[in-house]
């Protein structure tokens, strides 16, 4: 199994609307298991999955390189990065209200491949029963289920996915970060996470942002074994939920 890293970031800068959001941001994916990208509210991590998948507003302005197996990124249209298998779940869901559950997942099916709806269906039997039901008065944890279930319809090479346990039921919670554990067993992914206890239970390597640069890198579990480290770095306990 190859060792190189999945994606690779370097010097990433991102402006947008003036605001220096992103300034000179470098880290690699490993490509394997998954890598958490961490830090306070604000500080540009949710930037940072957008500038990768290509969803910089017209009003920002990207500068650095993004590359995954060699093959730059940068500069190319959201569509194609999809169909290359960069994999995007976003923090506000964007599902479409008005459409039944099964035309949502049906609208991720990409031409030419063979949608995995067995997969999708074993790891989100809901999805199945309610394949009728109108998208928009799904629970927020069926919409995230349903979020997901999109993505995972496809062949990824990697997988973007940004606070999929924000505003959940505990017990959503864990279901989430199961089918999170289990899809990460083949596909490697970059998570955007604030519950510091599913980061402990999914993440091997940890990225840590403040104020729009690298502040840390390293081992996830090292630096929730470190009160004092996770304290000064995200403004909670090891133990806590980073608001």
């Amino acid at each position: 199994m190859s060792t190189e890293p999945i994606l690779t970031v370097e010097d990433l800068s991102v402006r947008i609307a003036g605001l220096h959001i992103l300034q000179g941001v470098s880290f690699t994916v490993a490509p394997t298991g998954v890598t958490v990208l961490l830090g306070r509210n604000g500080v540009g991590k949710t930037t940072t999955l957008r500038a990768i998948i290509g969803l910089t507003p017209r009003n920002g302005e990207v500068r650095g390189a993004i590359r995954t197996g060699g093959r730059s990124l940068t500069g190319q249209p959201t569509h194609k990065l999809v169909r290359g298998g960069l994999g995007y779940v976003p923090e506000d869901r964007c599902v479409f209200a008005g459409l039944t559950v099964a035309e949502n997942l049906r609208l991720a099916e990409q031409r030419g491949t063979a949608p995995a709806y067995d997969k999708v269906y074993e790891l989100f039997p809901e999805l199945d029963r309610r394949g009728r039901q109108r998208a928009g008065s799904l629970s927020g944890g069926q919409q995230q289920m349903l979020a997901i279930g999109r993505v995972l319809l496809n062949d990824n090479r990697l997988l973007l996915v940004d606070e999929p346990t924000k505003g959940l039921a505990p017990k959503v919670v864990t279901e989430v970060a199961e089918v999170l554990e289990r899809v990460a067993v083949t596909v490697p992914v970059l998570l955007v996470e604030q519950n510091l206890a599913v980061v402990r239970r999914l993440a091997q390597a940890a990225i840590v942002l403040d104020a729009g640069r690298v502040a840390w890198t390293g081992d996830a579990r090292q630096l929730l074994e470190e009160p004092a480290l996770t304290k000064s770095l995200l403004g909670v306990g090891s133990s806590g939920v980073h608001a």
